[in-house]
């Protein structure tokens, strides 16, 4: 019997996220691992009237087909997704990691020439299709959280299923304030950087795109960061964990980048030209995550947290920043983690992790759960 939280889960996707309706296509893509999640999602897109897709992958089958792509062969991959998501209404992308360092020995160099050939279909999914982006439970990400595999399932399916309304409700204000803000400027251990974010839109993120949610973004003006930030969690990237990542911009371009690793961390932003300059920044809120897990689609909603993304920027939020990298990186500013305070237009806006503004405190957990 399917877990009945599996189930609910199944109908926050299909209603709340994509907001799927009768006569329409949905295209689930997922790896076997989440075959609970799959058989909820058909049986709830049918009883909605809608017409379900699946679409299975195995990351080691992908391990051996990425080291030896070719131009030629992902021209021919490209169309054929292209055509698949132009024919569907929306698009539920599940990853079930069971070994999150099962692409760590590709190549670089594959990674980008997939990037940059799958830009299209990407494109499509994320500015012209209803999409949603969540993980199923795999003992493998137990393992990365620190967890039991059963600690980790009820973690999860209690966290995807909070009340995404309540939270976009308690956004708005802070989206609000966010689009009346030029500087913002973020102060931490090791981290002083000031930005403008004037002119970019804010979006918030309640649970339409990405199961977990929780945060509120937009984008630097491209040329504006100035200073230094220190992140204080773990920043995976593509099978590669870096650890104590320290940042040095200047007229919005990183001009010293430091990590465990600081010479694989500089090839990654020597990518492309975008790849030194930021697309994205967002502030966390979601009251149930709490700690680093080394999975990005968590860390970077955790409550008191804000993530600051060199690489590619988002359209609904745009900078005009382009490049195949888009890589999110979390800094925490809660007391156990350094503390820190945010100040939009020199107004503390947010300190320890907690808002300060009377018409923000609704952010807070305690307002949250």
């Amino acid at each position: 019997m399917i877990d009945q939280r599996v189930v609910t889960l199944a109908k926050t996707l299909l209603h709340h996220s994509v907001q799927l309706k009768k006569g329409e296509r949905v295209l689930i893509t997922s790896p076997l691992t989440a075959r609970p999640l799959i058989k909820a999602l058909i049986e709830e897109a049918y009883a909605m009237g809608a017409y379900p897709y699946v679409n299975l992958y195995d990351d080691e089958i992908n391990r051996y087909l990425y080291t030896g792509y070719e131009a030629e062969q992902l021209e021919t991959s490209m169309q054929w997704d292209l055509k698949r998501v132009k024919e569907v209404d929306a698009y539920i992308s599940v990853s079930s990691s069971e070994n999150d360092a099962e692409l760590s020995d590709v190549p670089g160099e594959k990674f980008r020439l997939r990037g940059e050939y799958f830009k299209p279909v990407q494109k499509v999914i994320i500015n012209d299709r209803k999409w949603v982006l969540l993980n199923y439970p795999t003992q493998g990400l137990a393992q990365k959280a620190k967890m039991s595999y059963e600690a980790f399932t009820n973690f999860l399916l209690d966290v995807c299923n909070v009340d995404y309304e309540k939270m976009d409700q308690a956004q708005q204000p802070l989206k609000e304030l966010m689009e009346r803000t030029d500087k913002v400027r973020i102060v931490s251990p090791g981290t002083d950087l000031t930005f403008s974010i004037k002119g970019i839109p804010a979006v918030k993120c309640a649970g339409e795109n990405n199961i977990p949610d929780g945060e509120v973004f937009t984008a630097p003006v491209k040329d504006s960061v100035n200073g230094t930030i220190t992140y204080n969690t773990p920043c995976p990237y593509r099978g590669t964990v870096f650890n104590n990542v320290s940042l040095t911009f200047k007229d919005g371009k990183i001009v010293e980048a430091t990590a465990d690793n600081s010479d694989k961390i500089n090839e990654i932003f020597d990518t492309d030209e975008g790849a030194r300059f930021v697309g994205e920044f967002a502030i966390g809120v979601n009251p149930m995550i709490l700690h680093p897990m080394g999975d990005i689609l968590f860390d970077e909603k955790i409550a008191g947290s804000i993530h600051f993304t060199p690489g590619e920027a988002y359209e609904d939020a745009d900078n005009g920043n382009r490049s195949s990298v888009h890589w999110d990186m979390v800094l925490i500013q809660r007391p156990e983690y350094g503390g820190g305070e945010l100040y939009f237009d020199d107004v503390l806006v947010r300190k320890d992790g907690l808002f300060v503004l009377p018409e923000l405190e609704g952010l807070n957990p305690q307002h949250l759960q």
